[in-house]
């Protein structure tokens, strides 16, 4: 960002400061956030105190939504943390590049995904994958760049796909002596093994929710029923397909047995989730240089540094996928841990809490790059009011 941009948005924070201080309301509030270049999604979660409390050059970002209580899914309150205004704008004008590029692509376009720089530099990257001609297309995004930088990467052999690690053996659970069951441990649709997600909960509905990659599910999901296997037993129903989301790639399981969904993971130390990161809680974390871990049936428990956020591919299928989070390498995924979750510790929760970032339901599998990649938690959220 120029030190012109920079000092505009400085400008910017002080006057509606002074327009707090004087008394204003609710409403002018988010009003003059909006006309500040604040996201109106932030904005309504954000309190004046929040923004009063805030330094001369910082502002106030939601980084998640976690329980008061980790008993009750429905006490989500907000985590806030104040990061430098230069790097929140630079932030936001790649979100909105990246968002262009997705709404109208252009020829070649096979995704694209947001990787914000540290604190210190306030810088935000554009990082795009292309079937064509690099050049011609740096040319024409010059325009739309604005002071953001643009990384474009040419893949090829993007329709040659590798097979799993077909030798590993998938993680199931040992027994059925509790009711809850754990995540991170394998499930089996008609036709496929899977991972199994942490309880989702719906608070329109006030339903709790089995939940894993809906790819697994081969065809019509209609009945289709989701199956737990255990040691030296057969099989537990855990219930039928209530809602398929193919774009996002996630099933909504209606709980049907005995069994129901559990919010612990089944990691090495034992992981509570409670709550989930936002859009821009995935920002900060790459700031900060931090990592996420998943479990998955296969793999089971590794960690890797985030990549990408807000990112869209276009790899898979006829359609593209936004909301999604890139992260890891391509060695921690492989066939059977989809539906898996991405998670990282809770700052303000107990030893063992963790929030969720998202879902792991595919990997690179072509030359130059490396990453796992699925739908981010607050996507499902902002498209159909899922939270963990």
């Amino acid at each position: 960002m120029s030190d012109t941009q920079s000092g505009r948005r400085e400008h910017q924070l002080a006057t509606i400061r002074d327009r707090l201080d004087a008394g204003m309301d609710r409403r002018e509030f988010f009003r003059a956030l909006a006309s500040g270049g604040y996201a109106v999604g932030m904005a309504h979660l954000l309190g004046v105190d929040d923004f009063l409390g805030a330094g001369n050059d910082e502002v106030p970002i939601v980084t998640a939504l976690s329980r008061s209580d980790p008993d009750d899914p429905w006490s989500l309150e907000e985590r806030t943390r104040h990061v430098p205004a230069a790097w929140y704008a630079a932030v936001e004008k790649a979100i909105e590049l990246n968002e262009l590029l997705a709404r109208f692509g252009f020829t070649g376009y096979l995704g694209s995904a947001v990787v914000p720089g540290d604190y210190d530099s306030a810088t935000a990257t554009v990082s795009i994958g292309i079937s064509s001609n690099a050049d011609s297309i740096a040319k024409q995004l010059d325009d739309l760049a604005d002071g953001v930088s643009i990384d474009i990467e040419t893949i090829v052999d993007v329709e040659s796909h590798e097979d799993g690690l077909e030798w590993l053996e998938p993680r199931v659970v040992e027994s059925v002596s509790e009711r809850a069951v754990p995540s991170g441990v394998a499930c089996e649709t008609p036709s496929s093994l899977a991972t199994l997600g942490p309880a989702m909960y719906h608070p329109d509905e006030k339903r709790e929710f089995f939940v894993t990659a809906e790819h697994a599910f081969d065809g019509e999901k209609g009945d289709a029923q989701l199956t737990l296997p255990v040691e030296e037993v057969e099989q537990f129903d855990l219930g039928p397909v209530e809602y398929a989301h193919p774009v996002e790639d996630v099933v909504a399981v209606e709980p049907a047995g005995r069994l129901t969904p559990s919010n612990y993971i089944d990691t090495p130390t034992g992981a509570r989730v409670r709550g989930q990161l936002t859009r821009w809680g995935l920002a900060d974390l790459v700031a900060r240089g931090e990592t996420l871990e998943k479990v998955g049936a296969l793999t089971g428990h590794t960690e890797g540094r985030i990549q990408g956020i807000d990112a869209v591919t276009c790899f898979t299928d006829e359609f593209c996928r936004a909301g999604q989070i890139r992260w890891g390498g391509e060695m921690d995924l492989t066939d059977g841990d989809s539906g898996s979750v991405s998670y990282h510790p809770d700052p303000g929760g107990e030893d063992g809490d963790v929030l969720v970032a998202g879902f792991n339901n595919a990997r690179t599998w072509w030359p130059g790059q490396s990453y796992v990649w699925g739908v981010a938690a607050y996507k499902l959220t902002e498209q159909y009011g899922y939270h963990f």
